[in-house]
């Protein structure tokens, strides 16, 4: 079960002994290294910025931000300023403690000081990607009742302003306002005083509502409250290795658990830098990134990697990258010819992890100081308890596929579904054990290996797709009785979005109408839920109960029968 592709690294690393740490390890044991802890006063802010500020860290870069044409710096000093900058101009237009903001940014400087003042004045954030179209960007907005959103010109004309009642403000960077309600972000900083004022809140007050896909319904918003950062900082240091002089580079979107989680919040912790690549990606530009910031620790993902691969060895020669001490990745199973690129081009091998937005840490992972087999996502973090269990809830023997299940109780677990404490409930349905909806097994030495979404969820190129949406978005074209949507393996991307379409009667199928179904998804939903394939079907199969029958959608995809 699994060949032994990579031995322990030798050297020192923050966690030197697994074995040890599984003995010994409690989660409260890094509650001490927090100010709250002695204090009593908490906001993830204070630990991740202000803190730094006032133990003299202050002048030390936290940011690193390019896009090919701007370039920036920042200090963890000018964060704190310039979030406490815009929280005051949140709580001039009466947002305060529990009021949801949306932001709806791309990956720039702007977003994360956004997100650092809402969380500051114990606002709630409501993260959007920002290739979100208007149907998604509605969903999320109006199930959280955002009460202001910060967005740029171009992103905010996907925002159905007419449907969203409880969204009073708008604040506008990136650019001027293009309605006259709307708010200059920038002016309204350039005004704004910066004292550091910070609202002290309970650790379990809500920090942000993530919308998470599922594959039976819409997106479903997750509650992650401040208390996060007790997971995010250990596995920022036993996993990510993160070390004083590290450069560290997630290239995570923040729209997404793992860019706001690591993207930010648990390398500053640690008053590690961040790099932040803005724009779309670019094979060139991301290993030009990579030399001109010197990063150490890059936390990616497979798709990524085999792009990399694709711009060949000449790219790769152009650019200083031995800096590059410790690569992860994420979102995918690693295939062997991404570690064996990874090995014999960088020098060292990647270090799979796996997690997703409902367990808000690193999960199960593989860790430098134990050897990595091939195909499996590694072992449990200490103090972290995961099985394989049957659909009883039972316990499977090692070899045994199941459904990968985590004891509850750990610190960044998600606290519920926004609005839904039924659905919160379904998620723990065999108590203590909550339910990934990933199969997987385990092997005789405790490493698990990753066997699916047990649910129809579809990972693409890291990104999780419901298929439900989908479904939903396709059966608004006249043309479409019925659609059933799953995920086919592809090599580049991991899984591709295929759709299977039983027509309206008198209908014929062509490209074109194609092409309308997929721009339907497209400005809908996001580019990347988009169906890059199609089948037509005389029935799409459903269950007892009407539901589209996910089992047989993934033996047509698989082409079983």
């Amino acid at each position: 079960m699994g060949n032994i592709i990579a031995g322990a690294i030798p050297g020192e690393h923050n966690l030197g002994d697994y074995g040890k740490a599984v003995k010994d390890f409690v989660f409260g044991e890094v509650e001490k290294e927090f100010s709250w802890y002695t204090t009593g006063n908490c906001n993830i802010v204070h630990e991740a910025v202000d803190r730094h500020v006032m133990e003299g860290g202050g002048g030390s870069p936290a940011l690193y931000y390019t896009d090919g044409n701007r370039e920036e710096t920042y200090s963890f000093a000018m964060l704190q300023e310039d979030s406490s900058r815009f929280a005051a101009v949140l709580a001039k237009y009466g947002i305060g403690k529990g009021d949801r903001v949306g932001i709806f940014l791309p990956r720039s400087p702007e977003l994360y000081i956004s997100f650092l003042a809402a969380a500051r004045i114990g606002a709630v954030v409501v993260p959007l990607f920002e290739a979100f179209m208007e149907d998604a960007v509605k969903d999320r907005l109006g199930d959280s009742g955002a009460v202001a959103v910060v967005t740029s010109p171009e992103l905010s004309q996907r925002i159905p302003y007419q449907q969203l009642g409880e969204l009073k403000h708008v604040f506008i960077a990136h650019g001027e306002p293009l309605r006259p309600q709307d708010i200059s972000w920038r002016g309204e900083m350039s005004a704004a005083p910066s004292c550091a004022k910070i609202e002290w809140v309970d650790r379990e007050h809500p920090l942000f509502i993530l919308y998470a896909s599922g594959a039976d319904g819409k997106a479903r918003g997750l509650v992650h409250v401040h208390n996060t950062m007790v997971g995010l900082l250990i596995t920022a240091r036993w996993v990510h290795d993160l070390k004083k002089g590290d450069i560290y580079w997630c290239t995570a979107d923040p729209g997404w658990i793992t860019g706001i989680a690591y993207g930010f919040l648990a390398p500053w912790l640690l008053g590690i830098p961040v790099v932040v690549r803005g724009g779309r990606f670019n094979d060139e530009d991301w290993c030009a990134t990579l030399a001109r910031y010197r990063v150490s620790v890059w936390y990616s993902a497979p798709t990524a990697f085999r792009l990399l691969i694709a711009g060949g060895d000449d790219m790769l020669r152009r650019y200083d990258l031995g800096k590059l001490r410790h690569i992860l990745s994420v979102g995918e199973p690693l295939t062997p010819e991404v570690m064996e690129w990874s090995m014999g081009k960088l020098g060292v091998p990647i270090y799979d992890t796996f997690w997703m937005s409902e367990t808000g840490m690193n999960m199960i992972c593989n860790y430098r100081c134990l050897p990595i087999k091939q195909g499996s996502i590694g072992k449990p973090f200490p103090g972290i308890v995961a099985g394989v269990v049957d659909d009883r809830g039972g316990e499977l023997p090692p070899g045994k596929i199941g459904n990968l299940a985590i004891k509850a109780g750990w610190p960044s677990m998600f606290r519920g579904v926004w609005g839904d404490p039924e659905l919160y409930r379904r998620y723990f349905r065999f108590e203590p054990w909550f339910v990934t909806g990933d199969a997987a097994y385990m092997d005789r030495d405790g490493y698990f290996y990753f066997q699916g979404r047990v649910d129809g969820v579809i990972n693409t190129s890291g990104e999780r797709v419901g298929p439900w949406e989908v479904e939903k978005k396709l059966e608004e074209h006249p043309a479409v009785d019925r659609a059933g949507v799953a995920g086919k393996p592809d090599k580049l991307r991991g899984e591709i979005v295929k759709a299977y379409i039983q027509l309206n009667p008198g209908i014929i199928w062509s490209e074109s109408l194609a092409g309308e179904l997929r721009e339907l998804v497209k400005f809908g939903l996001a580019a990347h839920a988009a169906p890059r394939e199609f089948e037509v079907k005389e029935q799409i199969p459903l269950t007892a109960d009407g539901d589209v029958d996910r089992k047989a959608l993934k033996g047509w995809v698989l082409g079983l029968e």
